[in-house]
């Protein structure tokens, strides 16, 4: 039977690395091998840093509509649901008063 190799214990790389990291990759100057080399990390480390880059980018592109400042998607995401609270307690109250209106005030017993 062959023996497994050891696995390597994780190594935790600073936000500053990641970033180089993504720049290099992203320019050309390392491959995904040669960028796992450099900073002592498996390949799927810098996918996963790749991967993270990217989707920060993105949401920092759709937090960034034109004419209005900057949100990020959980402030949107929380503005939308305060706008839909906001709506739902005025429909509430507007069903309160017509049920008031067409009913009248309930007797006590």
């Amino acid at each position: 039977m062959a023996a497994v190799a050891p696995r390597k214990p994780r190594k935790r790389l600073a936000p500053s690395e990641k970033y180089e990291m993504f720049v290099a990759v992203l320019t050309g100057q390392h491959t995904q091998r040669e960028a796992a080399e450099r900073w002592g990390v498996d390949r799927s480390t810098v996918i996963a840093v790749l991967r993270c880059a990217k989707q920060s980018v993105l949401d920092g592109f759709a937090a960034a509509i034109p004419g209005r400042p900057g949100m990020t998607a959980e402030q949107a995401a929380l503005a939308e649901a305060r706008a839909e609270v906001e709506r739902l307690r005025a429909t509430v109250t507007e069903q309160a008063i017509a049920l008031h209106l067409q009913q009248g005030k309930a007797r006590w017993a």
